[in-house]
């Protein structure tokens, strides 16, 4: 079976520079080097992985590739002795779906320093649904807890609540003891984030100052931002004083027009999360949180939607790029 054709996606970059998917069949001696190969099962949508899939050079180099930064799976193939024959396995950022052909394919071939090992308490499925963004908002409360966070301290925002980040951020939040309000633009979100743990749930507006003030009123204890830009120097501005807040995203803008004052004034801790390069060792505690004290199975159901690799191709990559996705898209690749 090894040797039989397994079906990816594949992004190819025409003659006049467009970018084309296609579904086709693959094998595993295409692949690049690597110790383990690994039977995907299940894959995960991200932003990144559309950007991906859309031709966005500044993602990925080198066109055709299959995207995915994501895979949860079987190890088929082993050349580690830290790994054997029938593992079920993860693979979370570092270069998959990036400029190594990715989680979007049956199967995939990585360096061993890539892989963890599934935590015990959750599925393949389970692990999916988290994926890079559950990661991202686990390894955000990771490095707000060593700043001495605590939920006694007071609410933590969560912006972009209905994204993945977002989503994860409030469950995990919510799961670790906090009170959590939710910011959302969607209007339908009341019942789903209220469903995730939220507190309270508040339009944009929350977490928009168009005044010059340099410092608001202290009204959070610290915030998991997916949103970057105006949004971002909001929340530093009204955190309370030696409060945290994480940038993960720039959904809105890159750009930070701040000033020192939060910094200066209050002691806030303004802490960033690049988790496609997290060491393994900080991977192993968090994936043990997530598999234990920070255990969301519960709330899972609720953000994911299975979908196959033909509906994600159709429709969930221009969805996502679109703002129209809620929660997680989980990619089955089970059977195709």
């Amino acid at each position: 079976m090894l040797y039989m054709p397994f079906k990816a996606l594949w992004v190819t970059e025409t003659e006049t520079g467009t970018f084309e998917r296609t579904i086709i069949d693959r094998l595993i001696d295409d692949l690049p080097s690597g110790e383990l190969v690994i039977r995907v099962h299940y894959s995960s949508l991200n932003y990144k992985d559309a950007l991906s899939a859309t031709g966005n050079k500044g993602i990925t180099r080198k066109y055709p590739h299959t995207p995915g930064i994501d895979a949860a799976g079987v190890v088929e193939i082993c050349r580690n002795e830290q790994f054997a024959v029938g593992d079920e396995v993860v693979v979370t950022g570092n270069d998959l779906g990036m400029n190594t052909c990715g989680g979007y394919g049956q199967f995939i071939r990585v360096p061993a320093s890539w892989v963890v090992k599934k935590p015990e308490n959750l599925s393949l499925k389970d692990c999916m649904t988290i994926g890079t963004a559950g990661f991202t908002a686990a390894c955000a409360l990771y490095k707000m807890e060593l700043m001495k966070m605590t939920p006694a301290m007071g609410p933590i925002v969560v912006t972009g609540a209905t994204g993945g980040v977002g989503s994860m951020a409030v469950s995990i939040l919510t799961k670790a003891g906090y009170e959590v309000i939710a910011v959302s633009g969607k209007s339908n979100a009341m019942e789903y984030l209220q469903h995730l743990g939220a507190t309270r749930v508040e339009d944009r507006s929350f977490v928009t100052d168009f005044t010059s003030k340099a410092l608001l009123k202290p009204k959070w204890a610290g915030a998991i931002d997916t949103v970057g830009g105006d949004t971002l120097v909001t929340l530093l501005k009204a955190c309370q004083p030696e409060g945290c807040v994480v940038s993960t995203g720039l959904v809105s803008s890159p750009k930070l027009d701040a000033t020192v004052y939060p910094f200066i004034l209050n002691g806030v801790n303004l802490l960033g999360i690049g988790s496609a390069e997290t060491p393994m060792a900080v991977r192993l505690i968090v994936w043990e949180k997530l598999n234990t004290d920070w255990n969301i199975k519960d709330k899972l159901p609720a953000i994911a939607k299975e979908v196959t690799l033909e509906e994600l191709n159709a429709t969930y990559i221009d969805s996502i790029l679109q703002g129209k996705i809620m929660g997680r898209i989980v990619v089955n690749l089970n059977n195709l």
